[in-house]
């Protein structure tokens, strides 16, 4: 089975705040910016096993409303049994 992380994604949509989370094999900034536009409702979310779409650039987004794109690993969580009672 291949690894994949969960990524907090915060972004602005025409000034407004967003955050979200996703589960990724990989996450950079162009990886970010392009969620963040499937987040927006600017592109469709890619299905898996398909050719892949175009993708949203900063600068293409930018043009459409969402600004300011960081992402960050998300903090594990780490269950104990003791305190579950």
């Amino acid at each position: 089975m291949t690894k994949a992380d969960f990524y907090i994604i915060d972004y602005q949509l025409h000034g407004a705040p967003k955050s979200f989370t996703i589960r990724a094999k990989l996450m950079n900034n162009a990886e970010a910016w392009q969620w963040a536009s499937c987040d927006a409702g600017l592109t469709p979310i890619p299905k898996p096993g398909r050719p892949p779409l175009k993708r949203f650039s900063k600068p293409m987004a930018e043009r459409f409303g969402v600004t300011n794109v960081h992402w960050r690993g998300s903090v594990s969580l780490a269950w104990d049994e003791d305190h579950a009672k």
